[in-house]
């Protein structure tokens, strides 16, 4: 894939079509959503008019989550969010939201720093397994938005992880058997 410093750029044609510049083809929101939780900024541009329609795609994959169940913001909250359009709130509730999600992101990271720095758990046999199987569940829950440590997922590092959880869950599983003996 291409250098990730830059949003990856899809172009909308008049026929409502995304198309990835990067890879030359044609994408779906699902597509764009999955770029998302591995990390990579999009910005999407109407190819006539030039206008910026980031927003607008981002609102929409959100809506197609919640729609199929996918629910991750409750109906108080949505109800909080149109009051907020029409009131004075509506300067304040983007930087509130966003450091919401800042403070969620270090509480996760510091929790796993925790985990592992000065703790005795971090010399106990098996506790790396424990700490991977703890970061795949925050991964899991914040939908690969948030991986503990840093603003977006990590996947320059997923096939060295995997390895990595592949040998530690070998050697734990030789610990046991040798225990059994």
């Amino acid at each position: 894939m291409a250098s990730t410093d830059k949003p990856l750029l899809i172009k909308r044609y008049a026929s409502r079509r995304l198309y990835n510049t990067e890879t030359s083809d044609y994408v779906t929101l699902d597509d764009i959503a999955g770029f998302i939780r591995d990390g990579r900024e999009v910005q999407i541009v109407d190819l006539k008019s030039g206008d910026d329609l980031t927003r607008q795609y981002l609102l929409q994959i959100i809506s197609e989550h919640e729609s199929r169940g996918e629910s991750v913001l409750g109906v108080d909250l949505l109800t909080d969010l149109v009051r907020s359009y029409t009131s004075q709130a509506a300067s304040v509730v983007p930087q509130f939201l966003t450091a919401s999600f800042e403070m969620l992101r270090d509480g996760q990271s510091k929790a796993m720093e925790n985990m592992t720095s000065m703790s005795p758990m971090g010399r106990m046999p098996g506790f790396e397994a424990m700490r991977a199987q703890q970061e795949a569940f925050f991964k899991a829950m914040t939908g690969g938005m948030m991986t503990p440590g840093s603003t977006g997922p990590r996947t320059e590092q997923k096939a060295d992880d995997l390895d990595e959880m592949k040998a530690q869950l070998a050697a734990m599983q030789e610990k046991l058997s040798k225990m059994d003996k």
